[in-house]
């Protein structure tokens, strides 16, 4: 190509101003990623005084007897703050407790995020999941097909190596840390339901006291096993079958969602999760804690949802926690979809029952 002086002066521009980019690029995105923490660290303060390990037992039980949490999941997890900041300013609640996922094939264990959500006042909660989730099929019926993560190779010692790292890692945070291992394992969905994945009766219940006994040889006493089966449906494996009994569980949960396809029609809190509570119930004592839940407003009923969620906790003694999906996943569950919700939920979430704080030191409430 011949370079006349035009394409010559064009050409110089060009460097010029892709030098500008490359230069000022990373600083603009710095600068973003700074104010970005600035917000969350208004949202989300961290937690005088400052974190201290091993100071477990020095300030009450949480939550405080007769009070419930509320906590927050999103899909960033401790990647990212930014949904539970956007939460808390919405609704002026700080989450008492951040549940977060990370699975087998792609997490190794790290302190700093995990301390990061203490330091603000949270209780981490970690939804563990033994399975890569990056390879998870489109299809529902393949999603719980990963051959690699069949209960019986966690039972056999398969991955005793990255689960004693977890667990070492773990008892060197020195505070409580929710460990809700393979959760809505009542289903068929994920690779440790023992309906998927080649996976036979009985080895559920084996393979969670495996890991539990890992963990309590590497003294992590500090982990807070929350047993969290999804609500009961037809054809779902029974309670029961699955639940590996009240030495290896701290907490149960329950996951249970108003609108999920198929379930469009409206359903209330207690329609939805009552029966389930009490087929638990005829299992266990433990606390329990709603480990996932969201409205659909498809209908434009959420925010009226809410509410009546709100109505309806008091009535149910034994739930000491729930923990609201705030997130898009097929639907978009955050409350902060719309003023009418947030009100909803700030209205709700302001009764004195849900203001008990977290702390590092603070002891989890294990019993009834």
């Amino acid at each position: 190509m011949r370079l006349t002086v035009p394409r010559v002066l064009a050409l110089v521009l060009a460097l010029l101003l892709g030098g500008y980019v490359f230069v000022l690029g990373p600083h603009l995105a710095g600068e973003r990623d700074r104010r970005r923490a600035a917000a969350i660290d208004a949202a989300l303060p961290p937690t005088p005084p400052p974190l201290q390990r091993g100071a477990r037992g020095t300030r009450g039980t949480f939550p405080a007897r007769g009070d419930a949490f509320v906590g927050v999941m999103t899909d960033a997890g401790v990647h990212d703050l930014t949904e539970a900041a956007r939460f808390t300013r919405a609704t002026g609640h700080l989450p008492q407790v951040y549940e977060f996922s990370l699975d087998w094939a792609n997490d190794t264990f790290d302190a700093g995020p995990v301390d990061d959500v203490a330091r603000r006042g949270m209780m981490p909660l970690l939804a563990w999941e033994p399975w890569d989730h990056r390879a998870e099929p489109d299809e529902e019926r393949l999603r719980g097909v990963q051959p690699r993560y069949r209960l019986s190779r966690i039972v056999d010692g398969a991955f005793d190596p990255y689960i004693r790292a977890w667990a070492k890692g773990v008892a060197s945070l020195g505070y409580p840390v929710g460990i809700r291992f393979a959760h809505e394992m009542n289903g068929y969905w994920y690779p440790w339901c023992e309906e998927a994945n080649g996976n036979r009766p009985g080895e559920y219940t084996r393979a969670w006291r495996h890991v539990h006994r890992l963990f309590e040889q590497a003294g992590a006493d500090n982990a807070v096993w929350v047993w969290s089966p999804n609500v009961h449906y037809e054809n779902a494996t029974p309670f029961e079958e699955l639940y590996p009994g009240d030495a290896y569980v701290d907490w149960v949960g329950l996951s249970g969602y108003y609108g999920t396809v198929g379930l469009e029609d409206y359903q209330s809190f207690d329609r939805i999760f009552t029966a389930s509570e009490k087929r638990l119930r005829r299992l266990t004592a433990k606390p329990l804690v709603i480990t996932e839940v969201g409205a659909t407003d498809a209908a434009g009923r959420k925010a009226e949802w809410i509410t009546d969620m709100f109505r309806s906790l008091p009535r149910h003694p034994g739930i000491i926690g729930v923990i609201w999906y705030e997130a898009v996943r097929v639907i978009d569950w955050r409350v902060t979809t719309s003023a009418a919700s947030v009100r909803a939920f700030t209205a709700g979430v302001s009764a004195p029952r849900y203001r008990t704080p977290w702390s590092p030191g603070a002891v989890p409430r294990t019993r009834p």
